[in-house]
């Protein structure tokens, strides 16, 4: 029995790329494929309808292998394995629908909430690390100076000022912590 190409288009579209799509939309209904993230939402879709639709296709064919007294054999055509695929992806893509993923403009995306102090984590390194390298440059240049020299009050009194603001940052992050 050979297929007919409609059927080997079909079965590919079920294998690969129909079940994974739906449920990433029922997923992810905010994504679309306008604005400036549209390539990445693109291939964020393409990736994930691919993989999804061939790990739904192998559960499904090892949960209809393992059934007991089943006689499926596992072809990509097999006309078992097409009506549950088939009817995965209308349940997702039911969900889908409800969830908004196909109106014209997209259900709001969710929202992360951020613990106290996790806002910009890598800004508070940049700064205690700047202040740091201030502190040691300071330092560097006290060394160097004469004890009598003019300068030396106004580098230490930099040295303080730079050392109060780092112990003012860190006080400041550990109150947000103990909050």
């Amino acid at each position: 029995m050979t297929a007919s190409p409609l059927e080997i288009l079909a079965g590919l579209l079920l294998v690969f790329a129909l079940p994974g799509y739906a449920i990433t939309k029922a997923t992810f209904p905010e994504w679309r494929l306008r604005g400036p993230e549209a390539l990445l939402h693109a291939v964020e879709i393409g990736t994930l309808s691919l993989v999804l639709s061939v790990t739904v296709t192998i559960l499904v064919g090892f949960v209809l292998g393992a059934l007991p007294g089943s006689y499926f054999q596992a072809g990509w055509s097999d006309p078992l394995l097409e009506a549950v695929l088939a009817a995965i992806t209308s349940v997702a893509l039911v969900a889908a629908v409800l969830r908004g993923a196909f109106r014209r403009a997209p259900p709001p995306a969710p929202v992360a909430e951020t613990a106290p102090g996790e806002e910009a984590p890598f800004d508070l390194v940049r700064e205690l690390e700047d202040d740091r390298r201030q502190a040691r440059r300071l330092q560097h240049a006290l060394r160097q100076l004469k004890p009598d020299d003019p300068r030396r009050p106004a580098l230490e009194a930099e040295l303080a000022a730079t050392e109060r603001r780092t112990q003012e940052r860190l006080a400041t992050r550990e109150a947000e912590y103990a909050r």
